[in-house]
């Protein structure tokens, strides 16, 4: 081999070594930012993770009760309306963070009628944190199956298999719709939570028709125990069903789940009595 091909060779390694490395530093939110950095990540409106990265660094802050982080806190209630669906569900989880934030209490109740399930989900459970239960539905519908919806008719071209794990936002179906004109395109039906696709109602090849039930994706473990956690807080009787789905001996249920679950169970009994 020539002095320049080992010299292309080992530049080439370093490049496939590097690569990675440099991505994983730019999207690890474990980063330390400075005071400086920080403030302009929450205005990075082109690069939404950096504007979450910067919410973690200030939700961490806050649960170490750094008082200078309050300088942000108007930040964090302008985010609750960002149009990036991430970046609200992490403002959500850091607004509970300080209860005593000014505003963050306001801002949480307004998540509640967000779009996202998940930052629903996140806002109802901040806000146990300040001892207001009114996101008590939300926090239900966290331990339901999600549902994916057919928005036309059309027809199924491509689907994932059930059991599969699948990320909020990963593609369940593909629907191929014709246009007015007799043109044909391709929508990606995607899971609104992270969990385990649970239902598959239509088949590869099959016609369907506007809002019919294409499927049904079970919760994450996480999103399960986050809200079994604060139904221990704020649950009622008629949330007792739902939990009991996860006191279940199944593989799918870990143990320390279930544990939860019939804590759950147990205190929203005691707190009727």
């Amino acid at each position: 081999m020539s002095t320049g091909n080992r010299l292309l060779f080992f530049l080439t390694a370093w490049l496939i070594v590097l690569m990675p490395f440099l991505f994983w530093w730019n999207t690890w939110f474990g980063r330390q930012l400075s005071d400086k950095r920080l403030a302009e990540y929450l205005q990075d409106e082109k690069h939404p993770r950096h504007i979450q990265h910067a919410l973690v660094q200030i939700g961490e802050r806050m649960s170490r009760h750094d008082a200078s982080v309050t300088r942000w806190y108007p930040d964090a209630i302008r985010l609750a309306s960002d149009p990036v669906e991430e970046v609200r569900n992490t403002d959500a989880w850091v607004m509970g963070q300080d209860t005593s934030g000014a505003g963050f209490h306001e801002g949480l109740l307004r998540m509640l009628a967000d779009p996202s399930l998940t930052v629903r989900g996140n806002a109802a459970i901040s806000l146990v944190r300040f001892g207001d239960a009114t996101g008590r539905p939300q926090i239900v519908e966290l331990l339901q199956p999600a549902k994916v919806i057919a928005p036309d008719a059309g027809q199924i071209t491509d689907s994932s298999i059930v059991g599969t794990s699948i990320h909020r936002g990963g593609v369940v179906a593909k629907l191929q719709v014709s246009g007015n004109a007799g043109e044909r395109h391709t929508t990606e039906m995607r899971s609104p939570i992270t969990g385990r696709l649970r239902t598959l109602s239509a088949q590869v090849g099959q016609q369907v028709n506007q809002g019919n039930l294409i499927a049904t994706i079970d919760p994450s473990t996480e999103q399960v125990w986050e809200a079994l956690r604060a139904l221990y807080f704020v649950g009622q009787p008629d949330d007792i069903a739902a939990v009991l789905r996860y006191e279940r001996e199944l593989p799918d249920i870990p143990d320390y789940v279930r544990q939860q679950a019939l804590e759950t169970e147990t205190a929203i009994r005691e707190r009727v009595k």
